[in-house]
């Protein structure tokens, strides 16, 4: 049987079961309502949240990535080199892309449009260059205060010829700028280190080509490990509190710990559970009928007799002329010691019931060893432990032991004896059929003998 118990507090929303019903482990016996501490769930949710961001911050502080996809163009650290937070260690270029300011005159500059297809030609040479415009300004006065410009920048692109040391004028349709200007690139970032510490690898060559967030180096130090270690703690922390937090709203959904029969409900919905009420140690109790348990106190002289597995022959006063097969399930060596004797705990297990039920009083019968047409006396007729006293016309007469003085008319004869129960014992050899012995029959508690011969083991409550 298991009685259910609650470990927190609250009003039962539901509790969806009755009495005798059949249930399986697993099934959601009673919902307590748990609003009061959801919200310390989606805390701890949360901070859970921040300390990992913290961590993987801090885990990648050590990388010094490029922010923008391009070329390294170079380094200004080498391997070993000692940085501080914010230095310049590295130059990235995106030169895929060439930038051409130039001047137009604002009257024709003004219909120009973002996309608007431009020709750019290069100082130094007589070739003409596609490009698309990417802005206009807003017209602003030249040198001559009579004439408003506006300036176009216009993108090429570069097959790898163009450098910022050329110069080029530019073109929209037909419209000449009013100048020449130098290329630019389209983007050009100096990568600088976020931390303090020494440079352990770079991570390409110079000339290569990266992708935004690629590692270009990357630094060690002992405050970059020790930031990282508190990180790495206060992620950890904050995971044990989201854990004992989720166990904490677990409690308020109760599952049945075993498959049975409701046979006690206690506690229904509706009803409120507070603490130090009785009722948490008691919302209803199960019991498992898929089998019976016997527990036996067996004496220490028959313990060593006993197994794990062993069969077992069950009878019970309610359940008269009926018979039921057990098996030892367990066996117990914490034993009890009463008036000099000691006795240890044996389980058995039945698992065709038949009409027992839980609580019938039953008895227990455990056939240790047996054996068949064999010479049997009573234990009462053993003298000294190994001798029985047989009259002089019996036999074995013939092998009486001389030195032991018998009553007129009867010798003593030595036997080898076998297994016994608590009246008869096995006679192995020593006396045959025929023979008539002599022994205080006021000691044995049965009248009959058979052949048939059992050692058990008696007692217990089912």
């Amino acid at each position: 049987s298991y009685t259910v118990k609650s470990l927190v507090t609250g009003t039962v929303l539901t509790a969806d079961f009755e009495l005798g019903d059949t249930i399986q482990k697993g099934d959601v016996l009673y919902v307590i309502d748990s609003s009061d501490v959801e919200g310390d769930l989606e805390s701890a949710q949360l901070s859970v949240s921040q300390a990992q961001r913290s961590y993987d911050d801090a885990a990648d502080a050590r990388n010094v990535r490029t922010k923008i996809s391009g070329e390294v163009s170079s380094f200004a650290v080498a391997a070993g080199d000692a940085v501080q937070a914010g230095q310049t260690v590295a130059t990235v270029r995106d030169t895929s892309v060439m930038l051409l300011a130039v001047d137009f005159p604002a009257a024709e500059a003004q219909s120009f449009a973002v996309g608007q297809a431009a020709q750019v030609m290069p100082d130094t040479t007589f070739e003409v260059l596609n490009g698309t415009i990417r802005s206009v300004s807003g017209a602003d006065p030249s040198g001559d205060a009579s004439l408003m410009t506006c300036t176009v920048t216009i993108a090429v692109p570069n097959t790898g010829s163009l450098t910022t040391a050329q110069a080029a004028v530019a073109q929209v349709n037909g419209v000449s700028s009013l100048n020449s200007a130098h290329f630019a690139y389209q983007r050009e970032e100096a990568v600088v280190a976020a931390a303090s510490g020494t440079v352990s690898e770079l991570c390409v060559r110079e000339g290569s080509t990266v992708r935004q967030d690629d590692v270009l180096l990357r630094i060690t130090g002992k405050d970059l490990d020790k930031q990282a270690q508190n990180a790495a703690d206060n992620l950890r922390s904050a995971e044990l509190r989201m854990s004992s937090a989720e166990r904490n709203i677990s409690h308020y959904t109760i599952d049945a710990p075993i498959s049975g029969t409701i046979v006690d409900k206690k506690v229904k919905a509706g009803d409120k559970l507070s603490a130090n009420d009785a009722a948490m140690q008691n919302l209803c109790t199960i019991y498992d009928m898929s089998y019976l348990e016997l527990k036996l106190n067996v004496d220490e002289l028959k313990i060593r007799s006993l197994k794990v597995g062993q069969e077992v022959e069950i009878t019970a006063d309610a359940v008269p002329g009926e018979t039921y097969k057990g098996t030892i399930s367990s066996i117990l060596v914490a034993g009890t010691t009463a008036n000099g004797s000691t006795s240890y705990p044996v389980t058995v297990r039945i698992d065709e019931m038949g009409d027992l039920l839980p609580g019938m009083n039953a008895s227990a019968k455990i056939t240790t060893a047996s054996v068949k047409d064999v010479l049997a006396l009573p234990n009462a007729a053993l003298v000294r432990g190994s001798y029985v006293l047989v009259t002089k016309d019996s036999p074995s007469a013939a092998n009486a032991e001389a030195s032991m003085t018998a009553p007129d008319g009867y010798v003593y004869v030595k036997v080898t004896t076998g297994i016994s129960d608590d009246d008869y014992i096995e006679v192995k050899s020593g006396l045959q059929e025929g023979d008539t012995i002599a022994y205080d029959t006021s000691t044995v508690s049965a009248t009959d003998f058979y052949s048939n011969m059992m050692v058990s083991a008696e007692g217990g409550d089912e």
